[in-house]
């Protein structure tokens, strides 16, 4: 495996309950791009159903199973989505009636205050709750289920280490030859070290975001809280036909929101402190090296319109980036026989990744 991010990690762990014999090449001492500046946050409700659903159902299985066998603390659980507009509760009642919303019950408004009376945020029409979504501290989480591969199932991990060329029977690195069957490149959103032509004739580009650490609020919340923002982002709601007006409301009030492609999650941590995002940016702007204070304001006035609370303090702020393409959620590419190019290029790597690990592995070694 070429790559030690969650995608990497994912077809490592499918190929070793194979029985095959693993090593993981990474270029740096630990992983550090996406897998780890995320939310940690796997998402099944409202994922788009052809490309992401299913397989995020599969791996959040999995992520039950891995959490508990190498001692991954899961630190939320459950989704919150808050529509306080009556276009949202329309298309939440529309989404309810799906077969995608299996487990899933729309609070009234009052009935969600009285589960959590802290979320007094002023408009509320109604709440979604799904049970099926899970977190863990991605900082944490990743390094854990490296050393949980190394110990259980006895991969190789060759860090610091970065790969020149991939060729089975043979890998060229900067440590020196690594003999493979088979090899597994999941590149993130490095477009030129390995494989560049194929990434680019297939158009995969970066997306960059800004995310913030709160400290705690002094309350729990019930679970992952979204927004109405969050309707539009995610293909399970916004494919649906009452999406349309949500989106002619959104222009016409939060236009500088969808322009920044914001939309809000907050999420919690064991010690009480809140992880908050994000924005999206494309093309040129995802190559930015600075992160712009004007969004960071638009996700806390967000935080504060949907809590009801002014934001506490801000621990930390962060830019991730990840790969995108404008035709496809997951980019699998054979270049040669006994190689697989390997990309989830819609920012769901989280959600998908054990998932898309077990259908590379059983492709690979049909």
């Amino acid at each position: 495996m070429v790559g030690a991010g969650i995608l990497g990690l994912s077809c490592a762990l499918a190929a070793a309950r194979r029985g095959l014999k693993v090593v993981v090449i990474e270029r740096s001492l630990r992983a550090g791009g996406a897998s780890v500046r995320n939310f940690g946050l796997v998402t099944v409700t409202g994922q788009d159903r052809d490309t992401v659903w299913r397989r995020a159902r599969r791996s959040r299985e999995i992520w039950q199973e891995v959490t508990r066998e190498a001692g991954i603390p899961v630190v939320h659980r459950g989704l919150w989505l808050a529509a306080r507009r009556a276009e949202s509760a329309a298309l939440l009642d529309a989404f309810l009636r799906s077969d995608m919303a299996e487990g899933c019950e729309l609070l009234s408004s009052s009935a969600a205050l009285r589960r959590c009376p802290r979320l007094q945020s002023s408009g509320l029409q109604a709440v979604l709750c799904s049970p099926h979504e899970l977190r863990v501290e991605s900082r944490d989480a990743i390094p854990k289920l490296a050393d949980w591969l190394a110990h259980a199932f006895g991969v190789v991990f060759r860090w610091q280490t970065a790969v020149h060329a991939v060729d089975p029977p043979r890998l060229e690195t900067s440590r020196g030859p690594v003999s493979a069957q088979a090899a597994v490149v999941c590149p993130g959103d490095d477009f030129v070290s390995l494989f560049p032509e194929q990434l680019a004739k297939a158009g995969v580009g970066r997306c960059r975001l800004q995310m913030l650490r709160l400290e705690s609020p002094g309350f729990e919340l019930p679970a992952t809280v979204m927004s109405d923002l969050s309707l539009l982002r995610y293909g399970g709601f916004s494919s649906l036909p009452a999406a349309g007006a949500l989106r002619r409301r959104l222009e016409a009030e939060q236009p500088e929101y969808l322009r920044h492609g914001i939309h809000l999650i907050i999420v919690q941590g064991s010690d009480g402190s809140l992880v908050v995002g994000d924005s999206h940016h494309y093309g040129a702007a995802a190559n930015e090296l600075f992160a712009a204070e004007a969004v960071y304001d638009l996700l806390l006035q967000e935080y504060q319109a949907v809590t009801g609370e002014p934001p506490p303090a801000v621990r930390e702020r962060w830019m991730g980036t990840y790969a995108v393409a404008d035709d496809r959620g997951l980019f699998i590419e054979t270049p040669s026989r006994g190689i697989r190019l390997v990309l989830v290029t819609s920012g769901v790597g989280a959600s998908v990744g054990f998932a898309v690990g077990e259908e590379v592995i059983g492709d690979l070694f049909a």
